[in-house]
């Protein structure tokens, strides 16, 4: 269900605008991403766990929200982000 760290410096270094850039909106919503669409395969076999469904829907919230601060700050970076990541607006 968790990412591994080699996967996790992946999309760090994919979507860092500086090297060593672990904290900007793009990375967060990267990893995010990365962990919903995880449980979300989980979820296929494993239809009645709800205590995963609970941490899934806190990303789900989490992502809403680094999103949502993208949009209103730099709306070139957030269409740019989730064209990349193949979200919906």
């Amino acid at each position: 269900m968790s990412i591994t760290p080699e996967r996790k410096n992946e999309l760090v270094k994919e979507h860092a605008r500086v090297e060593g850039d672990t904290g900007s909106p793009e990375v967060q919503v990267a990893i995010l991403t990365e962990r919903i669409r995880n449980l979300t395969e989980h979820f296929k076999g494993h239809a009645k766990d709800n205590h995963s469904r609970r941490g899934l829907l806190m990303m789900v919230n989490k992502r809403r929200a680094l999103l949502d601060y993208l949009r209103k700050s730099d709306g070139n970076r957030y269409l740019d982000l989730i064209a990349k990541l193949g979200l919906r607006k």
